[in-house]
């Protein structure tokens, strides 16, 4: 009998979904972008995951050593300091704060009808994003973390929920993960990826592409010194009511209280 073991070991001969050569080749491209998406689909719907309040903000602020939610507001002004420890000291704290009462109060702790509403999200990372996610896990509520693979800074944190912790690819469909359940969004300081976020979910609402949904950036005194919003509408880059797209806290509590107050609906 004629051997066939060339056959069986050719490329061709192997089942597709098991062939990574093929599986990672550029014309599967679009195959991969799916699996992407409908991988973390399924997760979330089997936790009953249909809103959530996603938190953005830097990976390169770290905890205070205590750890604690306490922190006061830095004295000086961002003027005489800049760039202090103390500032992410301070953001880390109240970020986790935040992680706290949107799960408390919005309706992660206790499903309705099977449904769980405002879960918390981030990227994933370390920074504010471990912060946010922290704060649900002090509470014993589940959180989602949207990680990416990336050469430098991403690592999945310790408080995501394992079962709700992704890696994704393509920046794109991580993105549209991140927006396609949110009910609200809160920005707290960050660098260029942090921008790319929020201007991505400000020009989804300026063009009617997404819902209103509350967005809040943490610490005016940041944003109003990296970002002259004002100059943009004086300039006619956009209109004078985008402004009214965002607005500023400077408190997890106020956080809560502009969410609500700006349309966060809550489970019944």
């Amino acid at each position: 009998m004629p051997d066939d073991d060339r056959q069986h070991r050719s490329s061709a001969y192997r089942l597709a979904a098991l062939d990574q050569d093929y599986i990672l080749g550029d014309s599967t491209r679009g195959v991969r972008f799916l699996l992407e998406y409908d991988k973390a689909e399924q997760f979330l719907r089997a936790w009953g995951v249909v809103s959530t309040v996603v938190v953005f903000g830097s990976a390169r602020v770290a905890p205070g050593e205590d750890s604690g939610l306490s922190a006061p507001r830095p004295t000086k002004s961002r003027q005489e300091q800049p760039s202090s420890s103390r500032d992410s000291t301070w953001w880390y704290d109240q970020a986790r704060q935040v992680g706290r009462i949107v799960s408390q109060r919005g309706g992660a702790l206790r499903p309705v009808d099977g449904k769980r509403h405002n879960v918390i999200a981030t990227g994933g990372g370390p920074g504010i994003m471990e912060a946010a996610n922290r704060g649900a896990a002090d509470v014993g509520a589940p959180s989602i973390g949207f990680n990416i693979g990336l050469p430098v800074e991403q690592e999945p944190n310790a408080f995501s929920t394992p079962e709700l912790t992704f890696q994704f690819h393509y920046f794109a469909m991580r993105k549209m993960h991140l927006a396609m359940r949110a009910a609200a969004l809160v920005v707290f300081p960050g660098g260029f990826g942090t921008f790319d976020e929020l201007f991505e979910i400000l020009t989804l609402r300026q063009t009617g592409k997404m819902p209103a949904i509350p967005i809040v950036c943490f610490d005016e005194s940041y944003w109003s010194k990296v970002i002259d919003f004002q100059i943009l509408a004086e300039d006619r880059m956009i209109e004078p009511a985008d402004l009214d797209l965002f607005k500023y806290a400077s408190s997890a509590d106020e956080v809560w209280r502009v969410l609500v107050d700006n349309g966060l609906r809550l489970p019944q």
